[in-house]
This record gives structure tokens, sequence and C-alpha cells, in this order.
């Protein structure tokens, strides 16, 4: 009698527990419950302690922080068809649980194949100079298309980032023969710009000395004192040259 009376007490405490398993459920302050009651959603519940019917009621746990989340390397041909591989980092939480359980099958998994869609479409469209520079312009535009997409999923996409953008060798040597080649041009119209400016101010000079004929010889009297302080053994004496054609003209 004791024996059927043990194994009875030890059933009951089993069955116990299993029910206190299924009943009882504790929630972090990050989650939250979505439940559902013989197959029909009901509510979503947390954080803290939650009683389900046994049996009756399931919950499904979200979690509601942040995930940062890496998009594998793509291919991309961009708009002056050149091929690149991009990856990047995906910022988003989950704000509607309901959502992100019933609307969409596997929200994370989701979230990752549109990311990696909207990543070479975006690019796609760009050329290889504005991949580069503008990638500000670029992450700002595949935040705004992921987040338009996954709002319907309960889903927030925060902020997206391009972290590489990997090119072939000889594309590499290409970009650099091209830079180079515009550093040259740059420095000849610095140079071209720079005589047209000094010759501007000598036409602007001369013009400012030969309204005074003694504007001129101070200016010889000033050069030849620089000569004469380097300790040069040959002077050079400026003459006029309208002097030389009066004396010229003198002799003939």
């Amino acid at each position: 009698m004791n024996l059927y009376f043990l194994q009875f007490v030890s059933f009951g405490v089993i069955l116990l527990v299993v029910l206190l398993y299924y009943t009882i459920k504790i929630l972090r302050e990050y989650e939250r419950g979505v439940v559902f009651t013989l197959g029909r959603f009901d509510k979503v519940k947390g954080p803290g302690m939650i009683i389900l019917i046994p049996f009756v009621q399931q919950m499904v746990r979200v979690d509601l922080r942040t995930v940062v989340m890496d998009v594998p390397t793509q291919d991309v041909i961009s708009h002056d068809n050149v091929s690149v591989r991009v990856n990047a980092v995906v910022y988003y939480r989950v704000i509607d649980p309901e959502k992100a359980i019933i609307a969409v099958e596997h929200y994370m998994e989701a979230t990752s194949q549109l990311a990696q869609t909207t990543l070479r479409s975006v690019l796609g469209k760009h050329e290889l100079d504005e991949i580069l520079a503008e990638r500000d312009k670029l992450n700002e535009a595949i935040q705004k298309i992921l987040d338009r997409q996954t709002d319907g999923w309960g889903v927030k996409v925060s902020n997206v980032e391009i972290k590489h953008v990997d090119l072939d060798e000889s594309m590499i040597r290409a970009i650099a023969k091209q830079a180079e080649a515009e550093r040259q041009r740059r420095a000849k119209v610095i140079h071209a710009e720079g005589e047209q400016q000094a010759a501007q101010k000598l036409v602007e000079a001369a013009d400012k000395l030969s309204e005074s004929p003694n504007a001129i010889q101070l200016r010889y009297l000033q050069t030849l004192g620089e000569i004469a302080g380097e300790k040069n053994s040959t002077i050079v004496f400026p003459v006029p040259i309208d002097t030389l054609k009066n004396l010229l003209g003198g002799k003939s």
C-alpha cells in the first residue's frame, strides 16, 4: 500500500512540475510574449511573470532590443558597369511584436534577405565614384527603403552603414592612373592661373611706372643696390629701351 502511495505522490509531483512549467513564464524587461489561445491571437504580454492556461494557450517570445545584422558581401554592378563587392551592417529592432510574429514568417531572415536585395538595387543605380564618395547619402537611401518595407512587419530599421567596397586589382590601378591624371590637370590649371595673375600684375605695375619717368629710374637704382649687395664681380646696368633708341638714332 505504501509503495502505491509513494508512486502516486511521485506522479502528482511530476504532473505539478509539468503544469507549472507550461503555466508560468518569466519574461525579461526587453522581452514580450505574443500569446495565442487555441491558435488565435490573444494579446501581447510582459515583461514579468506570465500565467498561461496549459495546452490551451501558447506564447512566442520576441526580443525588443536593437539587432546588429551583418549583410553578407554582395556582388554589385554599378551604373557605369564596374564590378564591386560590397558588404554592410543594418541596425533594426522590433516595435510591434504582434506584426513581427503574425505578419511575416521569421522576421529576422526576411529583414536580412530584404537588406541584401535592397543593397544591390540601390548601389546598381549609382556610378563607382558616387559609391566611394557619397556613402552617407547611399546609407540614408537604403535605410529609408528598408524602413518603409519592414514597417508592415513591425520592424524599425534605424540605421544602415556600408562597411567595405572591394575592387579588382585592375580597377584599382585604373583609378590610381585617373587620380594621377586629375592631379596633373589641376597642377597645370593652377600654374596657368598663376601665370595669368602674374602677367596682370606686371601690366598694372608697368602702367604705374609709365606714369612717372622718375619712378623707373628709382627702380633701376634699387635693382643696382640689390645686385651690389650680393658681392658679384659683374654689374649689369639697365638702360631704358627708349634711351637706346635715341642713341641708335643719333648714330645713324
